[in-house]
Parts: C-alpha cells; structure tokens; sequence
C-alpha cells in the first residue's frame, strides 16, 4: 500500500533571478552563465532558495528570468547535479517577453505573464537568498498571527477568480510577512547594504507564544527604507523628519539601521493587485512595502494606493460597491470590514462580522456609508532574527565580497559523513573532500574549513586553507591558496600565490619556478571566465577581465536587486 502523502501547504513560491549588475566580473554574458548559476559553496546559487521550498513543503515553484537566460538555466535544471538532486516536480521557467535585466520588480509582478501565474498566496523570494532558518516556522508563525492557513480561503474558484463568497484574500482580511537579518557579528561584511525599520511590538496574546517559537520576533513593520536614502535624506533636513500620525498611532516604535532585508516575503494574493494597479512602484521591497507600511498608520494614504476599491470588490473583478454596479452574488460582510445598526446607518467603529446577508438586503445609504467609513490597512509583519552566533544563516549574496564570505562559512559546516543526515545543516557537502584518496602526502589541505569538489588535481607541497575549490580545478606544484573560491576549472600554476580571491570558470593562473624572482601573486581580485594571468603578475584589489565595462554596465538595479529608492521619507502625496 503506498505511503500516504501530506497536502500541499497551499503557497506557491516566486523565485526572481536577477540580472547580478555587482558580478560585473562574472556575469558580463547572462546568456552563458547568468546571475543565479554562479557558485555558492560549489552549488548554484539558485539550488539555495529552490532547497528552502522544498524542504517548507512548498513545491508549486516558478524561476523567473529574462529571456535571454532562459535556456542555459533551463540546461542547469536538467543537467546540474546539484539541481536534478532536488525533489520532484521540477520547478517551472517563466520568461516574459517584457522582462528584461533592468526591469524592476514592481514593474516585474505587471507583467501578465507573472500577473497570470499568481494563482493565491504566493512567497517571493531572491535567487540569491541563503537561508538556513526552516521556513515553515516563518509559515506557521504567519498562518497564526493572521489567523489562516495559506490559501485555505483563497485562490482561484472554478471560474478563474477568487470568488469573495468563500473570503477569498482579495477581501484584504489578511496581511504578509517579511524578514530582516543582522549584518553585524560573526560572517559580517564591512560596508554591507543595510536597511533602515522601524517596528511596533504586536498586541500581548492572552498565552504567550513556546520559548523556540518565532512569534516572539514578529512585530508590525511601519517604516522601512535603505539606510543610505535615510542617510541622504538626514542630511538634505538636517533631521529626520517623522509623521505627527505615526508618533500618534503608535506609542512605543523600535528603530534599526543595521538590519538588511532578506527579501522574503508571504503575500497574500491582494498584494498583487496593490503592484498591479500603482505602476509607480519600482520595488517590492522599497515602493511596495514601504508605501504599505506607511498606509497602516498614514490616514488615506490606503484609499490612494486604491486598497478600498481591491478590498471591496466583487468576485466579477469589476467595480465596487457604491452602487455602480450591483453583484450578482452572496456577500461576505467579513470582508467589508465594518458593519452598521439603527435605522440611521450611522457609522460604527469598524467590526468584523461573521454572518452573511444578500445584498438585496443593503440598502443603498448603507453602501455609501460602507464605502466612506475608514479603511483597515492588513498589517506587514516583520520578523527581525534576532542577534547571536547561534542563529540560523540568513543571507543575500549580491556582492563578490559576500559570494566569498558565505561560501567560506558554508564551507566550515560539519559533511553528512561527520555528523549523520540528521545533525547535519541542510547546506552540508557529502562530504568536504570529494576524493580524498587523490589528495598526495606532502601537502597541506585544512578540511575542516574546505571544500574540494570532483575531479580536483592537488599536486605535492601545497597549501590550500579556507578555500572553496570547483570540480575538475588542478592546484600545481607549491601553489598556496588562502580564503579563496574557485569555479569550474580553474588552473593554478606552480608557486602561485592567491589570497581573498576569486576566480571564475575556466581561468588560468600561470606558475614558474620557484627560485626566480617574478611571481604570479593576488590579493583581493576576482579573475574572469577564461581568462589567463600571466606568471609573475602581481596585483591587489583589482578585477582582472578581458575588457573594460561602460557607465550603462556597471549601473545597479532590476529584478532581484531592488535598487529603486523612496526619497520621500515622511510618506509625501501623490506617489513619485
């Protein structure tokens, strides 16, 4: 009798592989080896967030990308190890026509390609998240503080739309999720980007939340904006300038600056008609979020991001309800938001009421009142993790320092043969030497803080520490190699000497003898795909490549960056 199976947990995940403007050194081809194929801890970056759905249960999964990467990662999909490892069904490819390496993902969720594949609450997720907090502790904390299980009132009805009668999310009854990390302590990067939140603590619940339960590092996010822009803005005033309504509405308000957003955010499905409908937001996690935020707290600022008018809509997806067009269907009071009594219909404080009338029962002075009445913004929750070498590795990996960096701390992580399967982190290697049998006597290779993939050539004295090697690489004769990451095929000469650097596919560092005087020495630079470095060049800090980068290249932004900025910072009307 075969094994029973659990149901889907109703979510399906948006994975934004972005264009990886910071890789300039790597990435200058998307058409051959895009942003989310380069390799973190020898595996694809993409293998990253792809690992972290499946293992949430979540396995309805759409990787979006730019046309012109489509079929070498839809190659990846079929022929990396690492990728075809991971569990059934394969994740399905969307590449919009429109979509290109410098659209931004609020013009991104417009396209009707990715409007169409939105189907009910949804997580969006970076290619290039490192995350190794179990996301269905972020789930479970979410579904109970807004009271529901994912798309378990939402979702497309048989019609193709998310009929209201069964309180589909369109109704705005529930709010999202997002999550910030330290940059500070252990693994952090100096002049890292970081964001700039401010958070009010959540109402005290009647039983306190388990001791290891994440509710207790949820609060409500109502500011949030890169710390750079509030820096700039700090400067421009000569303050920061700060709502009267904010300090109003909430009365304690926490304030971070050295936090970054992880960019992973549980929707729900309303959230994409809010992008949909305000063509000004650039970015999710700047516009979107933090126009939202703002809305909570900021009186009609929801009614102009047009959040009355998705709340209160009938499942026909036309009009509201202010007596322009009647619906033809049973209405959900719910997801109205307030209710009335007396033969006034003077507006009450708003109320959730749970039974349902005809709408041939509303008459029309009470549709207007209902329509004028204030707006309930749903909350953005923010789940800050809090500080300590302990916790669970959250990360973006959107600058070289950082693809570095974390793949250097991935590699110190115990292999599977050390600990066990259970014991071990969803990120550990089989193994930190592939084939330690190849590895000769006379020469030096720190496993313990290593990683050395298949087919990898160490000759005799040697010295490899804190370095993450790719498959089919060859270290020569007295090379030494200290903090460094190296990609498929790489060659390292002999008595080369490399130090923090990173070199890229098919590269080739030249060697000579030991007892001359010129040498091949690096320091901080990054070597791209194929390139040859002559033996005795010596250079620090540099981007050794076969051509120079024009202003147009080098410029920031697009899908999974989310450069765009909110200069605004006390919330201005109308939108930029």
């Amino acid at each position: 009798m075969p094994h029973a199976t659990l149901p889907p947990p109703g979510f399906q995940a948006l994975i934004l592989c972005g264009p990886g403007a910071s890789f300039s050194t790597f990435t200058s081809n998307p058409t051959e080896i895009p942003k989310a194929l380069l390799p973190i801890a020898n595996r694809p970056m993409v293998w990253y967030p792809l690992e972290w759905c499946y293992r949430m249960g979540v396995t309805d999964i759409t990787v979006i990308t730019p046309p012109e990467s489509l079929q070498v990662i839809e190659a990846a999909m079929s022929q990396n190890p690492h990728l075809t490892s991971l569990p059934a069904p394969k994740p399905d490819i969307l590449a919009p026509q429109g979509l290109t390496h410098q659209t931004g993902t609020g013009e991104l969720f417009r396209l009707p390609e990715v409007q169409e594949a939105i189907k009910g609450d949804f997580i969006v997720l970076p290619c290039d998240i490192v995350c190794e907090l179990d996301g269905t502790a972020l789930a479970d904390a979410w579904m109970i503080e807004e009271a529901g299980l994912g798309a378990a009132s939402g979702g497309l009805g048989a019609s193709g739309k998310i009929p209201m009668s069964i309180g589909g999310e369109r109704a705005g009854r529930r709010g999202g999720l997002g999550v910030w990390y330290q940059t500070k302590g252990e693994g952090s990067v100096k002049g890292e980007e970081t964001d700039f939140i401010a958070t009010t603590p959540l109402p005290t619940p009647i039983v306190p939340p388990p001791s290891d339960s994440l509710r207790r590092d949820i609060s409500n996010l109502v500011y949030t904006v890169p710390t750079d822009t509030l820096k700039d803005i700090a400067e421009e005033n000569k303050c920061v300038p700060l709502r009267h309504s904010l300090i109003t509405k909430h009365g304690r308000i926490k304030m971070l600056s050295t936090h970054r957003d992880a960019h992973i955010y549980f929707f729900p499905y309303w959230v994409s008609e809010m992008i949909k409908q305000n063509d000004k937001f650039d970015s999710i996690s700047e516009e979107a979020l933090g126009w939202w935020a703002k809305a909570g707290w900021q009186d009609g600022l929801g009614d102009k991001l047009g959040l009355r008018q998705i709340f209160h809509r009938a499942d026909t997806g036309e009009g509201d309800l202010d007596g322009s067009q009647e619906p033809d269907e049973e209405i959900d009071v719910a997801t109205l938001s307030s209710t009335w009594s007396g033969s006034a219909y003077s507006p009450p404080e708003p109320t959730m009421l749970a039974s349902r009338v005809q709408d041939s029962n509303i008459p029309q002075a009470a549709k207007a009142i209902l329509h004028k009445s204030k707006l309930t913004v749903p909350p953005i929750l923010a789940y800050v993790q809090p500080s300590g070498t302990s916790q669970p590795l959250i990360r973006r990996v959107d600058t070289a320092h950082l693809l570095l960096t974390v793949s250097l701390r991935l590699a110190k992580l115990p292999s599977i043969e050390e600990v066990g399967r259970d014991a071990a982190s969803p990120f550990a290697h089989q193994a930190k030497i592939a084939h330690k049998d190849t590895i000769p006597r006379k020469c030096r290779v720190e496993a313990e803080n290593s990683l050395l993939a298949e087919n990898v050539i160490v000759e005799e004295k040697t010295n490899i520490k804190e370095c993450v090697i790719g498959s089919n690489c060859t270290i020569s004769e007295g090379a030494r190699l200290l903090r460094c990451l190296l990609m498929d095929g790489v060659e390292v000469g002999t008595n080369v000497q490399l130090t923090d650097c990173i070199l890229g596919r098919r590269c080739k560092i030249e060697g000579g003898p030991a007892k001359e005087e010129n040498k091949t020495v690096l320091k901080d630079c990054e070597v791209q795909d194929g390139q040859v470095v002559e033996w005795g060049t010596e250079a620090k800090n540099e981007k050794i490549m076969r051509f120079e980068l024009n202003s147009d290249d080098e410029k920031e932004g697009g899908i999974g960056d989310d450069m765009a900025t909110t200069n605004d910072l006390d919330a201005g009307i109308p939108l930029r």
